[in-house]
């Protein structure tokens, strides 16, 4: 996966009857030209066109 980072992407949704949150999360590959970011670190990704079968995020 070249020029690739997978970025977990978490947010809070109020369950509807119980008032509580809960935490749920995905996955998203996104394409990082040059690789110019370490495990760990905070990104923000944009949607943009499909770049692979997967790949339909990008790094900002």
């Amino acid at each position: 996966m070249k020029d690739t980072v997978v970025v977990e992407v978490e947010r809070y949704t109020k369950h509807p009857k119980y008032r509580k949150y809960i935490r749920s999360s995905k996955r998203h590959q996104a394409h990082d030209p040059g690789n110019a970011h370490k495990v760990g670190e905070k990104v923000q990704i944009e949607e943009t066109r499909p770049m692979s079968r997967h790949k339909h995020f990008k790094v900002i």
